[in-house]
């Protein structure tokens, strides 16, 4: 009992600490979020902007991502519109009637095909500016729809002192679609309004989400251009580019709304890329933010940010112990007591934070915390991954359009490694009831829900023949 509580007590203490740097971003969030960002009136002379669309098997929502960058207020002299189509299938004649429509509108739509998919993304991105002479480029995923006035808003921004990117805040089309997808949002929602916002008001380095953002091609150039030996090539080039001294703006006041994976399987793809490609990138400029020109503080913060997902093996690890702890009897009331302010303390934190931006109920907080807890496995297995492997392929979240998705998502394993936890939760439940120990009953119930949400999620899915899978 003594060396699983000591090893308990040494998880919750880093826990505890990361859980105190998201008390530092709600800090920023209620100092900096009253005061607007000031914002230049656009200039007289509009620069040429160049919409790039990188796409890859996205026939269901590819017309409509076209036609809502045809509708952009740009003087369509100076507006152009790349689709870089890597599809493997039939997405390129599901954007043609929308392509021909703008170009009837009298703009430049041009499509860009690679016969591979070296870079994956981030070799697009970067063919398309190698064809274009743009000064500015606006990227789009293919579930994203900008307003008509995204670049009469955004583009003043590029008025300040080497602004190299300027990223809108994420809606989401689909976040009362389902418990999932209500779940995504708060955690997203934090991420833009209290992470992004608060970084970027203090005055440290922050990250492009890889769409609905503007990028100025000097900065791209300058930071190296758009590589592509991480999984996550929109935080690669963001603190590269931030590096040689170029500035991001975050505009929360600019939403461009997009739609939220709507299955557990495409979700976890989506989680498990992200995971590694912030281990890659830190793997890769970790030495360079050390050795920065730049304060103490934004060093600090930068490294927090890209390691934070090495927490999850403790996440993990504290899910295996719990039970065990729970069912061994009455623990040293110093013990407990201490064992039981971590936990409030480190979920109360995280509570703060996805209530701050004030979008969603106590009940979608809820599942969001669930959700979070029981995504600790799979997460676990993506940071191990890019600990000791390259980047790997770039695995694609499938979007889903106003009939649904012609995709398949990838099966998992029969017995996914979610549901064995989540019973050990509920095994440690009983133990807690039977010991007394009533404290942990609330914890073990999170994790429990948590675990067997995200089990049954990569069960129960959709099996059959599609156009293309989620994985390659």
């Amino acid at each position: 009992m003594v060396a699983v509580a000591a090893l308990v007590a040494g998880v919750l203490l880093v826990l505890a600490a990361q859980a105190a740097h998201r008390l530092v971003h709600a800090f920023w969030f209620w100092r900096w979020r009253a005061r607007p960002p000031r914002v230049a009136a656009p200039p007289m002379d509009l620069p040429s902007v160049t919409v790039q669309l990188p796409v890859y098997n996205e026939r269901d929502v590819v017309a409509g991502l076209v036609d809502a960058v045809a509708s952009l207020d740009w003087p369509p002299e100076r507006l152009s519109i790349q689709l870089l189509d890597d599809s493997t299938d039939d997405t390129g004649a599901m954007a043609a009637g929308a392509i021909a429509r703008a170009r009837a509108a009298g703009l430049s739509v041009a499509v860009l095909r690679r016969d591979h998919r070296l870079g994956f993304k981030a070799g697009a991105l970067g063919a398309g500016m190698a064809a274009s002479e743009s000064a500015y480029f606006a990227i789009f995923d293919a579930d994203f729809r900008p307003q008509p006035d995204f670049l009469r808003r955004i583009m003043p921004s590029f008025e300040g002192n080497r602004v190299g990117m300027v990223q809108a805040r994420w809606g989401h089309d689909n976040a009362d679609a389902s418990s999932l997808t209500a779940a995504q949002a708060v955690i997203l929602d934090a991420h833009f309004t209290v992470e992004h916002l608060g970084r970027n008001r203090a005055g440290h380095w922050f990250n492009f989400n890889g769409t609905a953002g503007v990028w100025q091609r000097a900065a791209v150039e300058d930071a190296g251009g758009w590589q592509g030996d991480t999984l996550t090539e929109d935080l690669d080039l963001s603190y590269r580019a931030q590096l040689v001294g170029w500035r991001c703006v975050y505009r929360d006041d600019v939403v461009v709304p997009g739609a939220l994976p709507s299955t557990m399987p495409a979700l976890l793809a989506q989680q498990r890329r992200w995971a590694m490609g912030s281990i890659a990138t830190l793997r890769k400029l970790g030495r360079r933010i050390l050795r920065a020109d730049a304060p103490a503080a934004t060093k600090w913060e930068a490294l927090v940010h890209l390691s934070g997902n090495l927490a999850w093996p403790l996440a993990l690890l504290l899910a295996v112990l719990v039970p065990v702890l729970a069912s061994l009897g009455k623990l040293n009331p110093a013990v407990e007591a201490a064992g039981l302010a971590a936990v409030l303390f480190g979920t109360s934190s995280q509570v703060l934070v996805f209530s701050l931006p004030g979008r969603r109920g106590a009940g979608d907080i809820a599942l969001a915390l669930a959700l979070c807890l029981g995504l600790a496995a799979s997460q676990t297995r993506a940071v191990f991954d890019a600990l000791v492997a390259p980047a790997g392929e770039f695995v694609r979240t499938p979007k889903s359009g106003p009939r649904g998705t012609s995709y398949v998502d990838a099966v998992g394993p029969r017995l996914p490694i979610e549901l064995i936890l989540g019973g050990w939760q509920v095994v440690g439940l009983g133990a807690a009831l039977a010991q007394g120990n009533l404290r942990s009953v609330p914890f073990l119930a999170l994790l429990a829900a948590g675990f067997l949400w995200v089990g049954c999620g990569r069960t129960i899915q959709k099996r059959g023949k599609g156009l293309a899978a989620l994985s390659p």
